[in-house]
C-alpha cells in the first residue's frame, strides 16, 4: 500500500439497519428511493462506502432481492456518484439461505457484502442464525460472483471462525472486516474490547469498527487511535448527541472533520477499492 493510502480512512454509512423504527427518528430511510437519496447525500458528505438493509412495506428487514436491485439501480443511475456498493445478507427473519444469497448472484454492482461469521443470541430478542452450512455456501457464492465479504465479527469466536475459513479457503486473504462493538448478546463496546480483537486479526487484515448506540463515539476515537477505518449511520446510532436525533448526512460529515482533525483524509470510493483490493468501477 502506498504511504497515501496508508494516511486514508474508510467511512461506511450504513443507513438503515432492519429493525430500528422511524417511530425513534424519523430520517431512518425505508424505500428503495429513500435508501439511494441517502446513500447519494452520505457520498456527497464524503462517505467511501454505503451498506444496504432493504425494508418491505411495513419498514420490516427483507432480503427481496428486487428492492436491492431498485436501490441499487437508483444510486447508479446518478452519474456522478462512485460509492463502493455493499449489500448485507442478513436482517430478514423469513428469509432462507437461498434468499440470503440471491442478490449477490444478480447485481452485478454488488461489490461487497456482509458475512456474518457466527450464530448468536441478540438480546433479548432473536437468534442471529449463521449456521457452519450456511457460511460455507455464502463464502463459495461471494467468490463465483467476486463479490469480497465484509467479514462481520461480533466477539472472540466468530473472528476464529473466520480464520477456520480462512485455512479452508473459503474466505481469502486479506480479509476486511467489521469489529461490531456493543450488541446484546455479543462484545461489550469498550476500547478494551476492541484492542483484544485488533491483537488476534490475522497479518494483513484490513479492519474497520463500529460502536452502537451511546459507544458510537469512544470506539470511532479508538478505532482511529488503533489505525482501523470506521462505519456510521442510522443502523447502529441514531442520535446525534444526548437527546439530539442525527441524519445519515450528519453522521458522516461529524465522521470526516473527526478524520481530518485526527490527521489523516477520508478515502475517496477510489481509494476504497484500492485499499480493499477491489476492481476500479466500470460504468
Amino acid at each position: 500500500m502506498s504511504k497515501d493510502l496508508e494516511n486514508r480512512v474508510i467511512i461506511t454509512a450504513a443507513l438503515t439497519g432492519a429493525i430500528t423504527p422511524k417511530t425513534l427518528n424519523d430520517s431512518i430511510p425505508i424505500t428503495p428511493e429513500e435508501i439511494a437519496e441517502d446513500a447519494y447525500k452520505c457520498w456527497k458528505a464524503g462517505a467511501s462506502i454505503v451498506h444496504l438493509h432493504m425494508r418491505n412495506e411495513n419498514a420490516i428487514g427483507t432480503m427481496d432481492k428486487e428492492r436491492f436491485k431498485k436501490t441499487v439501480s437508483l444510486i447508479r443511475a446518478k452519474a456522478d456518484c462512485d460509492i463502493v456498493i455493499n449489500c448485507t445478507t442478513s436482517g430478514d427473519p423469513d428469509a432462507n439461505d437461498g434468499t440470503r444469497m440471491a442478490h449477490i448472484r444478480e447485481i452485478k454492482e454488488m461489490e461487497l457484502a456482509s458475512y456474518d461469521a457466527g450464530t448468536f443470541n441478540w438480546m433479548p430478542s432473536f437468534v442471529f442464525y449463521n449456521g457452519p452450512e450456511f457460511l460455507e455456501k455464502l463464502g463459495i457464492t461471494m467468490k463465483e460472483y467476486n463479490v469480497k465479504p465484509e467479514v462481520e465479527i461480533f466477539d472472540m469466536g466468530m473472528l476464529n471462525n473466520a480464520k477456520y475459513y480462512l485455512k479452508k479457503g473459503v474466505l481469502n486473504t486479506p480479509m476486511y472486516c467489521q469489529l461490531v462493538m456493543g450488541v446484546g448478546g455479543a462484545m461489550e463496546a469498550t476500547v478494551e474490547n476492541l484492542q483484544y480483537l485488533v491483537r488476534h486479526l490475522p497479518e494483513g487484515t484490513v479492519w474497520s469498527a463500529f460502536g452502537v448506540g451511546s459507544a458510537h463515539l469512544p470506539i470511532m476515537y479508538a478505532a482511529l487511535a488503533l489505525g482501523g477505518h470506521i462505519r456510521v449511520g442510522l443502523e447502529d446510532n441514531v442520535y446525534y448527541a444526548k437527546g439530539v436525533k442525527a441524519t445519515n448526512p450528519q453522521l458522516v460529515e461529524r465522521a470526516v472533520r473527526i478524520v481530518k482533525e485526527f490527521g489523516k483524509e477520508p478515502a475517496s470510493p477510489a481509494e476504497a477499492r484500492e485499499i480493499l483490493g477491489l476492481k476500479p468501477l466500470v460504468r
